[in-house]
């Protein structure tokens, strides 16, 4: 098989990993809490880092008015028939599409991966800033606005005596190394079509 061929499957076929490795984590640091609080984000569920985190998360998260963690989302739905049908694409173009198709590909994954990355912000927001008005405990910005509890898109913030890190697990890093791969693919494709022509 040639080797672009090659490439272009084997980098969808990464995109699998996305049902064993987690794709995202949310950690909060504190003095109260020795071992931190940790989330793993999956593609179709939310996951403890330890042991009953997502419940303790839960139950402080009570006391500000922030709503609990739901065990799953309407996206959970979407996402991992949206990966297969991804994979099966891919090993299709790469079995039987012009190299061109990859690129098409990799812009169409692109898309799909902006989107979901814009719907996990729109998430964090409302659940970081839909408080509860009749919350135990409230908290107010310096200029008087309600405080927003919002953990980072990507990367590490205070809020208030915690520290908040948002960073990508496994499964993303897959998923990125899959979407290069396919993009290596293209380019190994068009420079072969071109020793051809010559």
């Amino acid at each position: 098989m040639i080797k672009h061929k090659v490439l272009m499957i084997f980098g969808s076929l990464l995109l699998l990993l996305l049902f064993i490795f987690p794709l995202w984590n949310i950690t909060l640091e504190a003095p109260q809490y020795p071992t931190p609080l940790g989330m793993d984000i999956y593609i179709g569920k939310f996951a403890d880092m330890h042991p009953h985190d997502i419940k303790n998360i839960n139950l402080m998260n009570h006391y500000v008015g922030m709503k609990y963690i739901p065990e799953t989302i309407p996206e959970f739905k979407i996402f991992p028939p949206v990966i297969i049908v991804m994979v099966i694409l891919g090993v299709l173009i790469g079995l039987k599409a012009n190299y061109k198709w990859y690129l098409r590909w990799l812009v169409l994954m692109t898309l799909l991966g902006i989107a979901g990355m814009y719907d996990f912000y729109l998430w964090e927001h409302n659940y970081g800033h839909n408080l509860d008005p009749k919350a135990i405990m409230k908290f107010t910005n310096p200029d008087g606005s309600i405080m927003g509890f919002q953990p980072p898109l990507f990367g590490s913030k205070d809020i208030l005596n915690f520290r908040a890190h948002s960073y990508p697990r496994f499964g993303a890093y897959a998923m990125f190394i899959g979407m290069f791969l396919t993009f290596i693919a293209y380019l190994v494709g068009k420079k072969n079509q071109k020793v051809n022509y010559k």
